[in-house]
């Protein structure tokens, strides 16, 4: 009965549970001995061992990295990058912390990326930049079994003075567009006077209905004063008209 119970107990001190998102590393006399599934496993006490390993996509949280762009211009980014492991036996025979690794990695993978980039591309595309930070991180990690999913970059903080510098140009580049606009719509509308008067020039009919037209327009409101500019020509005819009954 006594050597029952010790068995028992044995059993029960052996097993081991390993969840969904788990793979179990098993070490046999400090050897890796093979990666056990989900499920209730045996595992020998003191000759062998497991670790745990969760396949899960983590985000690691990459804190800001003070860099240096191609045009010589100091910034802070920060990003997150997502990955699995894909290999739990490497994830845990080929690195110390793969957790920590990845981290250092993506670290220093950023910096260099920014630094082969100017500010304007790296504010226009950072999608791309993104995704070569992916890719370099991504054949590093290969090695310790880790995929990397994405790598999103967060926040890119500029210097104040740039920032003030940045809104300056962008505030002048939006006057530049209101005058050219201004003088677009002047040259329209000074295209469409000539053409307008070129028309009523060759037609003296259509110029004295355009006239009467105005006339009459201002006459219908009370409040307007209207002046009637009389040819020179009429007024001399006048003159004559009023001599010739004096004589």
């Amino acid at each position: 009965m006594q050597f029952l119970l010790i068995g028992l107990f044995i059993i029960l001190i052996s097993i081991r549970q390993v969840q969904e998102y788990e793979r179990g590393v098993k070490f046999t006399i400090g050897k890796y001995t093979k990666t056990v599934e989900p499920g209730w496993r045996l595992i020998l006490p003191i000759i062998q061992g497991m670790q745990k390993v969760d396949i899960r996509t983590k985000a690691v949280d990459v804190p800001d990295q003070e860099a240096i762009t191609l045009d010589n211009i100091s910034i802070r980014i920060n990003a997150v990058i997502y990955y699995k492991v894909k290999d739990a036996a490497r994830a845990i025979i080929e690195v110390e912390s793969y957790y920590y690794a990845i981290s250092q990695l993506a670290q220093t993978t950023m910096r260099n990326i920014v630094g082969t980039v100017d500010l304007d591309t790296l504010l226009k595309s950072r999608d791309d930049i993104a995704t070569n930070i992916r890719n370099i991180v991504e054949k590093a990690s290969d090695e310790w079994g880790i995929s990397v999913e994405a790598v999103e970059l967060k926040d890119i903080r500029l210097p104040d003075d740039l920032k003030r510098t940045m809104a300056k140009e962008a505030e002048a580049e939006r006057e530049k567009r209101a005058v050219l606009i201004k003088a677009t719509a002047e040259k329209e509308a000074a295209q469409n006077l000539m053409e307008a008067a070129g028309m009523l020039a060759q037609s003296p009919g259509a110029l004295h209905l355009r006239t009467l037209q105005s006339i009459n327009d201002l006459s219908s409101d009370q409040s307007n004063t209207t002046i009637w500019m009389v040819p020179v020509e009429i007024l001399r005819g006048m003159e004559k008209i009023a001599d010739h009954f004096k004589k």
